[in-house]
């Protein structure tokens, strides 16, 4: 019988969920390697081997969190209706970071000021707005959205309200009694119409 892996799968997610809690509630300073293996109860050898050291564990985190990302935005089904796609893109989106929001942070700030992914996951991390502008160019070839635009200009656009909406809701920057639950996808589609052909 093969002995029991130690430092497995379960015990590198634990680490990276609680590495990005860190960095999202405490910001950089609370990212030691020795608290983080003292909060997960293993010991630093084991970030260690999992990770090689700090920086590699920077660049799994944001790794992981663009992955879990791709995964969900990959499940939205194609339909007729592209632009009705695209909405349900945006929905995804806020789903995915209210659902991960201790990878958000690292995801899309520069929570650490020195680091830099590695040009492989940078590369694989860029590759979640591939679906934002495949659906655009269906948009745009079916007649529903302006021919003169480019799909990256308009995915763009549309990204950056989806964005917007969602940090100010991650970081609680919001006038008093204000929410963003309840005018994120009217705002989207409000987006989304300003680009149609009529």
């Amino acid at each position: 019988m093969p002995r029991p892996k130690t430092h497995d799968d379960a015990l590198r997610v634990k680490l990276l969920n609680r590495a990005g809690e860190l960095l999202s509630n405490e910001g950089p300073s609370a990212l030691s390697l020795r608290r983080l293996a003292a909060d997960v109860n293993t010991s630093t050898t084991a970030v260690y081997s999992l990770f090689g050291g700090k920086p590699a564990l920077l660049d799994a985190l944001y790794d992981e969190g663009f992955r879990r990302f791709g995964e969900r935005l990959a499940m939205v089904p194609e339909t007729d209706d592209p632009v009705e796609d695209l909405i349900q893109i945006a929905l995804t989106y806020r789903d995915s970071a209210l659902q991960d929001r201790q990878f958000y942070v690292v995801m899309f700030s520069k929570v650490v000021p020195d680091f830099m992914p590695t040009t492989e996951t940078y590369i694989a991390a860029s590759g979640t707005f591939v679906p934002v502008v495949k659906t655009v160019q269906r948009a745009i070839d079916n007649g529903s959205f302006l021919p003169n635009e480019a799909p990256e200009v308009i995915g763009l656009a549309l990204w950056s309200i989806c964005h917007g909406l969602v940090s100010l809701e991650i970081y609680g920057i919001l006038p008093p009694g204000l929410e963003i639950a309840p005018v994120f996808e009217r705002a989207v589609r409000a987006s989304a119409d300003g680009w149609r052909t009529h």
